[in-house]
Protein backbone atom coordinates (compact mmCIF):
# COMPACT_ATOMS: atom_id res chain seq x y z
CA UNK A 1 0.00 0.00 0.00
CA UNK A 2 1.41 3.29 -0.92
CA UNK A 3 0.97 5.90 1.85
CA UNK A 4 1.67 8.98 -0.16
CA UNK A 5 -1.60 8.13 -1.93
CA UNK A 6 -5.24 8.94 0.36
CA UNK A 7 -6.88 5.58 0.92
CA UNK A 8 -10.57 5.21 2.62
CA UNK A 9 -10.70 4.92 6.36
CA UNK A 10 -11.89 1.41 5.73
CA UNK A 11 -9.48 0.19 3.38
CA UNK A 12 -6.64 0.93 6.05
CA UNK A 13 -8.37 -0.94 8.45
CA UNK A 14 -8.81 -3.70 6.63
CA UNK A 15 -5.08 -3.47 5.74
CA UNK A 16 -3.88 -3.39 8.75
CA UNK A 17 -5.99 -6.23 10.12
CA UNK A 18 -4.95 -8.63 7.64
CA UNK A 19 -0.89 -7.69 8.31
CA UNK A 20 -1.56 -8.72 12.04
CA UNK A 21 -3.48 -11.50 11.24
CA UNK A 22 -0.70 -13.00 9.27
CA UNK A 23 1.75 -12.19 12.05
CA UNK A 24 -0.89 -13.57 14.38
CA UNK A 25 -1.07 -16.45 12.12
CA UNK A 26 2.96 -16.71 12.38
CA UNK A 27 3.64 -16.19 15.82
CA UNK A 28 0.40 -18.53 17.55
CA UNK A 29 2.03 -21.99 17.11
CA UNK A 30 5.38 -20.77 18.09
CA UNK A 31 3.47 -19.12 21.17
CA UNK A 32 1.59 -22.22 21.59
CA UNK A 33 4.89 -24.70 21.85
CA UNK A 34 6.88 -22.25 23.83
CA UNK A 35 3.98 -22.07 26.61
CA UNK A 36 3.65 -25.91 26.84
CA UNK A 37 7.10 -25.96 27.52
CA UNK A 38 6.64 -25.21 31.03
CA UNK A 39 3.19 -27.20 31.96
CA UNK A 40 3.33 -29.47 34.32
CA UNK A 41 1.18 -32.06 32.48
CA UNK A 42 2.48 -35.01 31.53
CA UNK A 43 0.94 -34.51 27.79
CA UNK A 44 1.50 -30.94 25.71
CA UNK A 45 -2.19 -30.19 25.92
CA UNK A 46 -5.00 -28.68 28.27
CA UNK A 47 -5.76 -28.23 30.70
CA UNK A 48 -2.64 -26.19 32.61
CA UNK A 49 -1.77 -28.25 35.37
CA UNK A 50 0.70 -25.42 36.89
CA UNK A 51 4.21 -23.73 36.07
CA UNK A 52 7.11 -25.62 35.85
CA UNK A 53 10.95 -26.42 34.73
CA UNK A 54 11.26 -30.00 34.96
CA UNK A 55 10.83 -30.22 31.05
CA UNK A 56 14.00 -28.70 31.23
CA UNK A 57 16.48 -29.62 34.35
CA UNK A 58 14.49 -32.30 36.11
CA UNK A 59 16.83 -35.65 36.04
CA UNK A 60 14.11 -38.44 36.85
CA UNK A 61 11.09 -39.93 35.11
CA UNK A 62 8.65 -39.45 34.21
CA UNK A 63 9.54 -35.70 34.14
CA UNK A 64 13.34 -36.20 32.40
CA UNK A 65 13.82 -32.57 31.38
CA UNK A 66 15.53 -31.63 28.33
CA UNK A 67 19.16 -31.41 29.65
CA UNK A 68 19.36 -35.04 31.24
CA UNK A 69 17.95 -36.98 28.62
CA UNK A 70 20.50 -39.14 26.96
CA UNK A 71 18.67 -39.14 23.45
CA UNK A 72 17.79 -35.47 22.99
CA UNK A 73 21.57 -34.68 24.27
CA UNK A 74 22.58 -37.14 21.61
CA UNK A 75 20.37 -36.25 18.88
CA UNK A 76 21.84 -32.69 19.54
CA UNK A 77 25.35 -33.57 18.98
CA UNK A 78 24.78 -35.24 15.90
CA UNK A 79 22.81 -32.26 14.49
CA UNK A 80 25.62 -30.20 15.41
CA UNK A 81 28.25 -32.56 13.58
CA UNK A 82 26.45 -32.70 10.74
CA UNK A 83 25.44 -28.85 10.07
CA UNK A 84 29.11 -28.12 10.79
CA UNK A 85 30.63 -30.63 8.07
CA UNK A 86 27.93 -29.72 5.98
CA UNK A 87 28.16 -25.60 6.29
CA UNK A 88 32.05 -26.23 6.22
CA UNK A 89 31.49 -28.31 2.56
CA UNK A 90 28.83 -25.93 1.55
CA UNK A 91 30.90 -22.41 1.95
CA UNK A 92 34.05 -24.11 0.27
CA UNK A 93 32.43 -25.44 -2.75
CA UNK A 94 29.46 -22.59 -2.94
CA UNK A 95 32.49 -19.75 -3.13
CA UNK A 96 34.51 -21.89 -5.64
CA UNK A 97 31.37 -22.90 -7.84
CA UNK A 98 30.31 -18.91 -7.73
CA UNK A 99 33.85 -17.92 -9.11
CA UNK A 100 33.20 -20.53 -11.50
CA UNK A 101 29.76 -19.57 -12.67
CA UNK A 102 30.93 -15.81 -12.57
CA UNK A 103 34.17 -15.07 -13.57
CA UNK A 104 34.68 -17.72 -16.51
CA UNK A 105 32.69 -18.60 -19.68
CA UNK A 106 32.97 -22.11 -20.92
CA UNK A 107 30.76 -24.59 -22.85
CA UNK A 108 27.36 -25.62 -21.45
CA UNK A 109 27.33 -23.21 -18.71
CA UNK A 110 23.69 -22.77 -18.72
CA UNK A 111 23.20 -25.75 -18.88
CA UNK A 112 25.40 -26.51 -15.74
CA UNK A 113 23.69 -23.37 -13.89
CA UNK A 114 20.23 -24.95 -14.49
CA UNK A 115 22.13 -28.82 -12.91
CA UNK A 116 22.87 -26.73 -10.09
CA UNK A 117 19.38 -25.67 -9.06
CA UNK A 118 18.08 -28.30 -9.47
CA UNK A 119 18.33 -30.21 -5.74
CA UNK A 120 16.32 -26.54 -4.69
CA UNK A 121 13.16 -28.03 -6.59
CA UNK A 122 13.12 -31.14 -5.94
CA UNK A 123 11.01 -32.51 -2.78
CA UNK A 124 13.46 -33.58 0.10
CA UNK A 125 11.93 -37.00 0.18
CA UNK A 126 13.01 -37.95 -3.41
CA UNK A 127 16.14 -36.56 -2.62
CA UNK A 128 17.07 -38.46 -0.12
CA UNK A 129 15.61 -41.54 -1.80
CA UNK A 130 17.57 -41.30 -5.07
CA UNK A 131 20.59 -41.00 -2.77
CA UNK A 132 20.25 -43.97 -0.72
CA UNK A 133 19.38 -45.75 -3.93
CA UNK A 134 22.53 -44.67 -6.23
CA UNK A 135 25.10 -44.79 -2.89
CA UNK A 136 23.20 -48.23 -1.75
CA UNK A 137 23.53 -49.35 -5.76
CA UNK A 138 27.25 -48.47 -5.54
CA UNK A 139 28.12 -50.25 -2.25
CA UNK A 140 26.42 -53.52 -3.17
CA UNK A 141 28.06 -53.44 -6.43
CA UNK A 142 31.60 -52.82 -4.94
CA UNK A 143 30.81 -54.99 -2.68
CA UNK A 144 29.73 -57.98 -4.95
CA UNK A 145 32.74 -57.72 -6.87
CA UNK A 146 35.50 -57.30 -4.32
CA UNK A 147 34.45 -57.92 -0.99
CA UNK A 148 35.11 -54.95 0.10
CA UNK A 149 32.59 -52.90 2.06
CA UNK A 150 32.45 -49.16 2.21
CA UNK A 151 30.13 -48.19 4.73
CA UNK A 152 30.45 -44.61 4.08
CA UNK A 153 28.04 -45.76 1.12
CA UNK A 154 25.36 -47.01 3.83
CA UNK A 155 22.48 -45.14 5.83
CA UNK A 156 24.89 -43.02 8.31
CA UNK A 157 26.10 -39.53 9.21
CA UNK A 158 28.28 -39.85 5.99
CA UNK A 159 25.75 -39.95 4.11
CA UNK A 160 23.24 -37.70 6.19
CA UNK A 161 26.52 -34.67 5.53
CA UNK A 162 26.21 -35.69 1.73
CA UNK A 163 22.68 -35.60 1.40
CA UNK A 164 22.50 -31.87 3.39
CA UNK A 165 25.54 -30.71 1.30
CA UNK A 166 24.18 -31.62 -2.14
CA UNK A 167 21.19 -29.18 -1.91
CA UNK A 168 22.61 -26.74 0.70
CA UNK A 169 25.80 -26.09 -1.29
CA UNK A 170 23.22 -24.56 -4.06
CA UNK A 171 22.05 -21.96 -1.36
CA UNK A 172 25.46 -20.97 -0.81
CA UNK A 173 26.73 -20.59 -4.34
CA UNK A 174 23.81 -17.73 -5.21
CA UNK A 175 23.88 -16.31 -1.73
CA UNK A 176 28.13 -15.54 -2.69
CA UNK A 177 27.20 -15.42 -6.51
CA UNK A 178 25.16 -12.63 -6.16
CA UNK A 179 27.83 -10.46 -3.92
CA UNK A 180 30.06 -11.79 -6.10
CA UNK A 181 28.61 -10.12 -8.93
CA UNK A 182 28.88 -6.67 -7.21
CA UNK A 183 32.85 -6.62 -6.85
CA UNK A 184 34.03 -4.22 -8.93
CA UNK A 185 36.46 -5.77 -10.97
CA UNK A 186 38.35 -2.17 -11.34
CA UNK A 187 39.75 -2.86 -7.58
CA UNK A 188 41.60 -6.54 -8.35
CA UNK A 189 43.19 -4.90 -11.81
CA UNK A 190 44.38 -2.11 -9.91
CA UNK A 191 45.96 -4.11 -7.35
CA UNK A 192 47.57 -6.66 -9.71
CA UNK A 193 48.95 -3.63 -11.94
CA UNK A 194 50.56 -2.11 -8.87
CA UNK A 195 52.58 -5.84 -7.94
CA UNK A 196 49.83 -7.68 -6.28
CA UNK A 197 49.80 -11.66 -6.89
CA UNK A 198 46.54 -13.29 -7.61
CA UNK A 199 46.59 -14.80 -4.07
CA UNK A 200 46.92 -11.18 -2.18
CA UNK A 201 44.33 -9.59 -4.66
CA UNK A 202 42.10 -12.97 -3.49
CA UNK A 203 42.86 -12.38 0.05
CA UNK A 204 42.76 -8.89 0.77
CA UNK A 205 40.32 -7.62 -1.58
CA UNK A 206 38.07 -10.14 -2.49
CA UNK A 207 37.74 -12.22 -0.12
CA UNK A 208 36.99 -9.45 2.18
CA UNK A 209 34.17 -7.90 0.15
CA UNK A 210 32.60 -11.40 0.08
CA UNK A 211 32.92 -11.82 4.21
CA UNK A 212 29.47 -10.89 4.52
CA UNK A 213 27.99 -12.82 2.05
CA UNK A 214 30.02 -16.10 3.61
CA UNK A 215 29.03 -14.83 6.97
CA UNK A 216 25.16 -15.35 5.90
CA UNK A 217 25.43 -18.36 3.77
CA UNK A 218 27.24 -19.75 6.60
CA UNK A 219 24.52 -19.14 9.39
CA UNK A 220 21.57 -19.96 6.60
CA UNK A 221 23.23 -23.20 5.69
CA UNK A 222 24.00 -24.42 9.37
CA UNK A 223 20.60 -23.45 10.70
CA UNK A 224 18.82 -25.47 7.30
CA UNK A 225 21.17 -28.11 7.99
CA UNK A 226 20.44 -28.21 11.53
CA UNK A 227 16.53 -28.52 10.78
CA UNK A 228 16.46 -30.70 8.28
CA UNK A 229 14.14 -33.54 8.03
CA UNK A 230 13.35 -34.84 5.24
CA UNK A 231 15.81 -35.83 3.41
CA UNK A 232 17.95 -37.01 6.63
CA UNK A 233 15.33 -39.15 7.79
CA UNK A 234 16.11 -40.89 4.53
CA UNK A 235 19.58 -41.26 5.00
CA UNK A 236 20.06 -41.48 8.80
CA UNK A 237 21.80 -44.61 10.97
CA UNK A 238 22.00 -45.65 13.81
CA UNK A 239 23.38 -41.91 14.99
CA UNK A 240 19.71 -40.43 14.71
CA UNK A 241 19.99 -36.09 14.62
CA UNK A 242 17.78 -34.12 16.26
CA UNK A 243 14.72 -33.99 13.98
CA UNK A 244 14.84 -37.98 13.53
CA UNK A 245 14.99 -38.48 17.47
CA UNK A 246 12.08 -35.77 17.88
CA UNK A 247 10.03 -37.80 15.23
CA UNK A 248 11.03 -40.78 16.91
CA UNK A 249 10.03 -39.62 20.58
CA UNK A 250 6.46 -38.17 18.55
CA UNK A 251 5.70 -41.94 17.53
CA UNK A 252 6.07 -43.09 20.95
CA UNK A 253 4.28 -40.43 22.86
CA UNK A 254 4.73 -36.59 22.84
CA UNK A 255 5.38 -35.01 26.20
CA UNK A 256 6.29 -31.79 26.99
CA UNK A 257 10.37 -32.28 26.95
CA UNK A 258 9.81 -31.94 22.78
CA UNK A 259 8.32 -28.32 23.48
CA UNK A 260 11.02 -27.67 26.05
CA UNK A 261 13.52 -28.67 22.68
CA UNK A 262 11.81 -26.49 20.40
CA UNK A 263 12.19 -23.36 22.81
CA UNK A 264 15.24 -23.94 22.95
CA UNK A 265 16.03 -23.94 19.58
CA UNK A 266 14.02 -21.22 18.75
CA UNK A 267 15.96 -19.56 21.26
CA UNK A 268 19.18 -20.17 19.86
CA UNK A 269 18.42 -20.05 16.66
CA UNK A 270 17.26 -16.50 17.45
CA UNK A 271 20.38 -15.54 19.09
CA UNK A 272 22.58 -16.71 15.98
CA UNK A 273 20.87 -14.31 13.89
CA UNK A 274 21.27 -11.47 16.36
CA UNK A 275 25.14 -12.22 17.20
CA UNK A 276 25.41 -12.56 13.32
CA UNK A 277 23.23 -9.10 12.64
CA UNK A 278 25.80 -7.51 15.48
CA UNK A 279 28.80 -9.05 13.70
CA UNK A 280 27.88 -7.52 10.47
CA UNK A 281 26.89 -4.46 11.90
CA UNK A 282 30.13 -4.06 13.72
CA UNK A 283 32.25 -4.78 10.80
CA UNK A 284 30.26 -2.21 8.39
CA UNK A 285 30.72 0.46 10.72
CA UNK A 286 34.28 -0.28 11.24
Amino acid sequence: MLTSIHQPLLLRIAYRAYIALFFVYLAAPLAVVAVFAFNASLFPSLPWQGFTLDWFFNDTEPKLGLFHDPRILRGIATSLVVACCTTFLSLVVGTTTAFLFERYDFRFKEALYVLMLAPLVIPGVILGISILVFSSSIANGLSQSTGIELSALRPGLVLVILGQFSFIATIATLVIGARLRKLDRSLEEAALNLGASPAAVLWTITLPFLRPAIIGSGVVSFLISFENFTTTLMLTGSNAPLTITMFDRMREGSTPVLNAVSLFLMFASGLLGLVTVAVQRERSSA
